[in-house]
């Protein structure tokens, strides 16, 4: 399996870490890389790609990387996650992709995407952010309990007969 995923500030890149060290330890083979630098998608059975939402949007890199391999992708297991909400609200609801995340999921056919809280930090460079933690949402908002979970079910439909 391959974890793709586009971070500004790192708390992306982390989470999807964090999603292969939970996949191995389900029993599966998977690792991690930038989306920008994807470069083939044939030896994966399955690809997981995410990224941070910044001013409403997918990253450029993950929104590229599925337009790039999407006849590859067409013909495996795909599943998205995106991260970003500086509250809890997406432990408390399902958060519906935003448009450029659900244009890159029906451009692979992508199964299912789920939405994850971010996370920003003291120190975060650019005007947005130095604009958010001016208002007081910085934070890390990141249920890696919830994380974890959706992991193991996407292990859980590759492990199943028809899985893949």
């Amino acid at each position: 399996m391959l974890v793709a995923y586009a971070s500004k500030y790192g708390s992306t890149a982390e989470l999807a870490q964090f999603i292969v060290e939970t996949l191995r330890d389900e029993g599966l083979h998977a690792e991690c890389l930038p989306a920008s630098k994807v470069t083939e998608v044939n030896e994966y059975d399955a690809v997981l790609i995410g990224s941070a939402l910044y001013m409403g949007r997918w990253r450029r890199e993950a929104v590229r990387m599925a337009r790039r391999h999407r006849k590859a992708l067409r013909r495996r297991a795909v599943w998205a996650f995106s991260s970003g909400p500086l509250d809890f609200s997406a432990s408390g609801r399902d958060i519906p992709p935003v448009p450029s995340a659900r244009r890159a999921m029906d451009r692979v056919r992508a199964r299912d995407h789920i939405t994850f809280g971010g996370r920003l930090e003291t120190g975060a460079r650019g005007r947005v952010a130095r604009m958010a933690l001016d208002e007081g949402r910085g934070g890390d908002f990141r249920d890696f309990d919830a994380v974890a979970a959706w992991a193991r079910g996407v292990a859980a439909e590759i492990e199943a007969p028809e899985g893949l």
